[in-house]
This record gives C-alpha cells, sequence and structure tokens, in this order.
C-alpha cells in the first residue's frame, strides 16, 4: 500500500460515519399455492458504510438490491415488505419514526422515477417545500439556472415538463437544503453527458462541504469518475467494498464478479461473462455467484464471510 493510500485510509478513518449498514436483509410476503404464504428473500446480507464528505457508490446489476437499500433507509417499502438487520444514522439507530423526521430535511432522496414529483402541485413551490421567503427563491433561480431550467419552469406543473427536464428538477432538491446525507438512485439517466458530469460535481460538492453521498448506479463507469468508494452489490448481497482507485487494474481488486465488472468496460475491452444473475427463488447455496466462477470449490456452498483483506472487503473464500 502506497503512503498516499494508507493517509487517504486514515483521514476516512477519522472522519464521522453518517450511514453505518449492517447486514441488512429485505424480504416480501407474497401468496403461493392456495392461500399460503411465503417469503422472498430479496436482500439476503447487504453491507454499506457512508462517511461524511464521501461518495460512496453502489453499483450491480438491475434486481441486486440497490433501489430497495434506498427505500429501506428512507422508510418508503411496500407494506408487504420486511426489514432486518441495522441501519445507523449518526451512530444511532435509525427507527422508522426518526426516518419520518429526518427525510427530505436531512436525510434527502433523489428517485429513480419522476413519478415522485406531485403531478397537482407545480414545480417551483415543490422544491421550496412551500417556502416563499427571498432567500428561498434566490436560491432555487441559481439552481435552476446552474441547471438551464428557465425561471418560469418554476409555474409549471410535472406533466408540462419534458422527462429530462423533470430529471433536473428531482436534483435540484438535494441542492436547495443543507442535507446530512444523500441518497441518489439513478438520478442521470436520459440527460446529456455535460449535464450528467454538472450533476456529478454538484454532488462532489456536497460530499465536500460535509455531507455523505450514497450514489445508487449501475453505470459503472460514471461511478468511477466521481465516486471515493465503491460497494459492489450481486443477488442482494454485498461483495466487495473498494477505494475508486483499487480499479484501476484487475488485480487490485478481489472479488471475480468486481474483477468481471471490471473487464466489462469499455477502455478494458467490453469482455463478458456467461451465466445471469440468478432470480431470488432459484438461489444457489453459499455464494450467489458460484455458478459463473471461475474460483469456485466445494466449500463455497457453505457459509461465505464478508472479510477484510488489502485495504478493502470481500465476501469470498478464495481470495489472497
Amino acid at each position: 500500500m502506497t503512503a498516499e493510500r494508507q493517509g487517504m485510509d486514515k483521514d476516512t478513518m477519522k472522519k464521522n460515519i453518517i450511514l453505518e449498514i449492517q447486514n441488512l436483509s429485505v424480504s416480501f410476503q407474497q401468496y403461493g399455492r392456495g392461500f399460503a404464504m411465503t417469503d422472498l428473500d430479496v436482500i439476503r446480507d447487504l453491507n454499506v458504510t457512508v462517511h461524511e464528505g464521501e461518495i460512496v457508490a453502489a453499483v450491480g446489476s438491475s434486481g441486486s438490491g440497490k433501489s430497495l437499500l434506498a427505500h429501506g433507509i428512507l422508510g418508503i417499502l411496500p407494506y408487504n415488505a420486511s426489514l432486518g438487520g441495522r441501519i445507523l444514522y449518526e451512530g444511532e439507530e435509525l427507527t422508522q419514526k426518526r426516518k419520518e423526521e429526518l427525510r427530505g430535511n436531512e436525510i434527502v432522496l433523489v428517485p429513480q422515477s419522476v413519478a415522485f414529483l406531485d403531478p397537482l402541485m407545480k414545480i417551483g413551490p415543490q422544491i421550496r417545500k412551500g417556502k416563499k421567503d427571498p432567500g428561498s427563491r434566490k436560491k432555487l433561480d441559481e439552481i435552476f439556472e446552474g441547471y438551464h431550467l428557465k425561471q418560469e419552469v418554476q409555474d409549471l406543473y410535472p406533466f408540462e415538463l419534458s422527462g429530462g427536464m423533470n430529471r433536473r428538477v428531482l436534483v435540484s432538491t438535494a441542492m436547495m437544503g443543507n442535507p446530512r446525507l444523500v441518497i441518489a438512485d439513478e438520478p442521470t439517466p436520459g440527460l446529456h453527458m455535460n449535464m450528467v458530469r454538472r450533476v456529478m460535481s454538484h454532488f462532489r460538492e456536497l460530499a465536500d462541504q460535509g455531507a455523505g453521498v450514497l450514489l445508487i448506479t449501475h453505470d459503472l463507469e460514471q461511478a468511477l469518475e466521481t465516486a471515493d468508494r465503491v460497494v459492489v452489490f450481486y443477488a442482494g448481497t454485498t461483495v466487495e467494498d473498494a477505494d475508486v482507485k483499487d480499479f484501476g487494474a484487475e488485480e487490485t481488486l478481489r472479488h471475480p464478479y468486481s474483477q468481471a465488472l471490471w473487464r466489462a468496460l469499455p477502455q478494458n475491452g467490453f469482455q463478458f461473462i456467461t451465466g445471469t444473475q440468478p432470480y431470488v427463488k432459484d438461489m444457489p447455496k453459499g455464494c450467489p455467484f458460484a455458478p459463473r466462477c471461475e474460483r469456485c470449490r466445494e466449500d463455497c456452498k457453505g457459509e461465505i464471510p464478508y472479510r477484510e483483506i488489502r485495504g478493502g472487503k470481500v465476501r469470498c473464500l478464495h481470495t489472497e
């Protein structure tokens, strides 16, 4: 490990932990045959930590549990969902009551879907949360100017805007207040690359001001340009937590799935591996990546601990 890397790790350790997720699980109760109820274990063991002043990117393919993680933190899971594990915010248990108190204030969501906008409320009052003071109006004017949104947009309803404009409006919600934690769930689909970079730079500004940012995305290339750390999800499980610099080369990564993601990047030849992420009802015993893994051994069918190695964390028995 280089002296520079050691210094960065020490700095991270000194910073306060804003969000700590320990062994998170999410299951959905549904009807099986007849009137029998069954539990569908969609997330089984997610672990994520976000320090103040850093952007942590949660990456993985669709169905890996990324958006459910965001909804679990905010307490907006569907009625038939059960949440397990622990979620700590500023060192204290994040109960449902506390989630409701902090949501939209200290903890801000930039959602994936524009359906989160109220279709019956004009854009300006929505983003200002009803505030009419000159300071709030001026701040929103400045934010909209930065996102190339005209002032008149504030007097329009969401259905009067294009999808890209509504997306920029959603991102504006994070910039209005002084959030302690920003959860950005796929915040940039459909935006021009220049606008994507601007949005990412604003998340960077929030982090540099002391906030923690959890960036949920399937776009690893985009995440590597902005994030400090990358947490890799696979089939509802955290398989690796790595410094963004570890993605500079395949051999500095720890999990075979992370290495496969590295090889799939354009600059690394768009290489792919056979097979697909298993559906929750077809989950193999032990490591969920085992059917696609060249390192797979008989012991991979048992319990796979999440362990520290080479300055990061990995859920793999055969990583040195």
